[in-house]
């Protein structure tokens, strides 16, 4: 049995407890895993684990994180135990899990190649498809934001198509600009801000993913959808102008 029939298997008990196996993480932690590969129905299970936990918090609960295939769970060591609150989150009733189209879909303007995207060329060459078909097939495909971290907004977008799979870049970059947009295996991503970074740069956006005084301070949640939108380079300075003035609003269509 593959272990996505398998999760679709243990998904008809409904009990968490026939889902996860739970590993205590020192005195304050468990993780909840799901599987062992990144799949959208093993992270849909992780997001409604976490939604019914914030629903309904357990005794001495203090936050869950969600990952791609599984959600650590932090809990007060002086309210609970490690096996009380397994025993709590193995007997939860997880429902309905089901891998649903993203209720909305943000729509990223992107300049490819160039200065821009710096190592487009190198894609097109590893991968034997012309720089245009780079592009074609990476805008393409609606991804799925699996999960959020590295930095403050960065998303883990997914899945990239199987042809532009490529390993990470073996001397990462020390500055990569905020805004690039980048692939690494089956995975692809934008910059927040500038940082460090190993994956490959294919274009750049100037639209914002992480603003603290706004409420939520990241742009994009898990579960949404984002399409990549090719543009050309007059259009993209022009989206930078107004989003430099706080008049550009990221468009975001409702898939279902």
């Amino acid at each position: 049995m593959t272990e996505e029939n398998a999760v679709r298997h243990a998904a008809r008990s409904r009990r968490l407890g026939a889902l996860a196996r739970f590993l205590e993480l020192g005195d304050t932690a468990l993780a909840v895993e799901f599987g062992a590969t990144i799949a959208p129905e093993i992270n849909a299970l992780v997001h409604r684990t976490a939604a019914l936990l914030a629903a309904d918090p357990p005794e001495g609960l203090v936050e869950t994180v969600p990952t791609f295939r599984s959600l650590l769970v932090h809990y007060d060591p002086r309210r609970t135990s490690a096996a009380a609150l397994q025993e709590s989150l193995a007997a939860l009733d997880i429902g309905e899990a089901r891998v649903e189209a993203p209720a909305r879909i943000w729509r990223i303007p992107v300049l490819y190649g160039g200065e821009a995207g710096p190592d487009l060329t190198d894609v097109a060459r590893a991968t034997r498809l012309g720089e245009g078909e780079v592009i074609a097939r990476h805008a393409g495909t609606v991804y799925r934001v699996y999960v959020q971290g590295f930095l403050p907004g960065f998303a883990y977008l997914g899945d990239l198509p199987a042809e532009l799979d490529l390993p990470r870049l073996t001397t990462p970059r020390v500055r990569v600009p905020a805004g690039s947009v980048a692939i690494a295996q089956r995975m692809t991503g934008i910059y927040p801000v500038e940082s460090p970074g190993g994956w490959r740069l294919i274009g750049h956006t100037p639209l914002r993913f992480f603003d603290p005084a706004q409420a939520p301070p990241t742009l994009f949640a898990p579960g949404d959808g984002v399409r990549f939108v090719p543009v050309e380079a007059d259009e993209h300075a022009a989206i930078r102008a107004a989003v430099a003035h706080g008049a550009y609003q990221p468009a975001c269509e409702a898939s279902r």
